[in-house]
């Protein structure tokens, strides 16, 4: 997995910066002043020739390290345990509320339901599943509950 990411972020940057001969020549834009200028600390004048004479690459080309990783599932199972739903809820058994499997068996993964049951998983409730209410989670956005109820609906 590291070897075939390293080589596309190699090939990436290689596309970025093109072939040197598809490019027209660049011109010096420093004088004789700007060296007498930069004469008097070595390590400045060093430091800004080498920066004049880089590439300037597009490092937006590649967004590498800017999006989360990994599946929709997940994410959401990895919300789920950094959350108290464990406390009530597991994969395969019947806790204090249904097992996962039971709420995939009985709401289709479809848009209209992911948007449904994460919102019943903010607001809480009950009577779905029997008198035991299920505690409101207020402070979960509804993106990170959709993202839980997309795994929690994968379970089949």
């Amino acid at each position: 997995m590291k070897n075939s990411l390293l080589l596309l972020t190699l090939c990436a940057g290689l596309a970025a910066c093109g072939s040197e001969s598809d490019k027209p020549a660049a011109k010096e834009t420093y004088t004789l002043a700007d060296e007498a200028e930069t004469a008097q600390d070595s390590t400045t004048g060093a430091n800004v020739s080498a920066v004049a004479r880089q590439p300037q690459v597009d490092t937006n080309a590649t967004k590498i390290g800017t999006t989360p990783t990994g599946t929709p599932a997940e994410m959401g199972a990895k919300l789920i345990a950094g959350s108290d739903c464990t406390t009530c809820h597991r994969d395969n058994e019947k806790l204090l509320g249904p097992a996962y499997k039971d709420i995939a068996a009985k709401y289709p993964n479809t848009p209209a339901n992911v948007t449904m049951l994460a919102k019943k998983i903010i607001t809480g409730g009950s009577g779905n599943w029997g008198e035991v209410a299920m505690t409101p989670h207020p402070g979960l956005s509804q993106k990170d509950a959709e993202e839980m109820t997309r795994y929690i609906l994968s379970l089949k």
